[in-house]
């Protein structure tokens, strides 16, 4: 098992607990829990895969993953107050998750011949997905539109990609500066409490 794989299952587990931890701010029960922390942890890789057409979707053909966002569940399930004091923590991790993510999803839209459009979307589109599910299951309006410089850190991270492909980096040196890039730019913006500009509207009579 590589690192990237490594830090991929750290990442949906990562993942999982955030997407529980949101179903007990909707007071949800056991099974409400857990199918937040699947959706969260493995949406994004399966819309992924089934806009590419890689099916049987990853996350299916290997229960390895389920399995990560069940124990994500069951932790936050069990110990919801711990998790909540650390809450700082997990959100690093959340950040170097956000990094994995986007550049294995960036990685699986080039081996499919996207353009460099389409390659950035599947950064951003695997990096965010499970929490845009997540936000609608809830009946919220998804954070990454709302607030946080979150898909715009995957995209960017797919634009790293890119350019490290173009440059001709081995393909892990190319999944290591995407994920550094996208990690680094949402550590930034959670220190630096940074965003993308909003629209300004006026008062109406």
């Amino acid at each position: 098992m590589t690192t990237i794989d490594i830090l991929d299952i750290a990442g949906t587990f990562v993942f999982a607990i955030a997407g529980a931890f949101r179903a007990t701010r909707h007071d949800l029960d056991l099974l409400g829990i857990m199918v937040l922390a699947v959706a969260t942890g493995v949406g994004g890789g399966m819309i992924r895969d089934m806009l590419l057409g890689a099916t049987p979707v990853a996350a299916i053909q290997s229960e390895l993953y389920l399995g990560v966002c069940i124990a994500g569940g069951l932790v936050v399930f069990f110990a919801s107050d711990r998790v909540a004091t650390q809450w700082n923590r997990v959100m690093i991790m959340d950040a170097i998750g956000l990094g994995v993510f986007a550049a294995i999803g960036g990685a699986k839209g080039m081996t499919f011949g996207l353009g460099p459009i389409g390659v950035m979307i599947m950064a951003a589109l695997t990096a965010t997905g499970g929490g845009v599910v997540r936000d609608m299951l809830v009946r919220e309006v998804p954070a990454v539109i709302r607030h946080d410089f979150y898909a715009t850190a995957a995209l960017i991270g797919g634009a790293a990609l890119l350019g490290a492909d173009a440059m001709g980096l081995p393909g892990t040196w190319q999944i290591t500066i995407a994920a550094l890039v996208t990690s680094g730019l949402r550590f930034y913006a959670m220190t630096r409490g940074v965003g993308l500009p909003k629209a300004k509207v006026g008062e109406t009579d």
